[in-house]
């Protein structure tokens, strides 16, 4: 966290970051949201408040949006889904990164809006995208499903938007 510069993108809320350092929202089982276009900073951000849960002797779990659900989609097609939902719930945080660059269809989405329902209030998650939250149902392939994944992801949200960015 301290190697971020926040003279290179001054729209971030330097206190709102530090504030998420301090990990409260994760011990609440909150989320964090990282918006904006590609090259200011989200995944270094989520990753620096992973890189302090763990020294802090939290779990965390990484991985890309693609990663996340090629692997869900693996383990639905050989019976053992129930076994993956595990390794996603287990962790303080689970961050997700990269999200908006994979179309979701309809059983990808499902399995995404599974994810964080299962995670909603049990555990934080840390998401970046590089979509705005009106994007959302294009992305996941259906408004309805969008609208109902964003409702449990930002009922106990901490949303750093750096569109201004741009």
């Amino acid at each position: 966290m301290d190697s971020f510069d926040f003279s290179f993108q001054p729209t971030i809320d330097e206190c709102q970051i530090r504030e998420l350092e301090t990990l409260a929202f994760a011990h609440r089982q909150e989320n964090a949201i990282f918006l904006g276009p590609p090259g200011v900073g989200k995944s270094h951000l989520g990753i620096g408040l992973c890189l302090e849960a763990v020294s802090k002797g939290m779990t965390v779990y990484f991985t890309s949006m693609d990663k996340l659900l090629t692997d869900l989609s693996k383990a639905q097609n050989k019976g053992k889904l129930s076994r993956r939902w595990k390794v996603y719930q287990r962790p303080d945080i689970l961050m997700i990164d990269e999200i908006g660059y994979t179309n979701l269809n309809r059983v990808t989405g499902n399995l995404f809006f599974q994810l964080v329902y299962m995670r909603y209030e049990k555990g934080s998650i840390i998401l970046t995208s590089n979509k705005g939250f009106g994007d959302w149902g294009e992305l996941m392939g259906d408004t309805a499903l969008a609208t109902a994944i964003l409702d449990r992801l930002l009922h106990h949200a901490h949303v750093v938007n750096k569109s201004a960015c741009l």
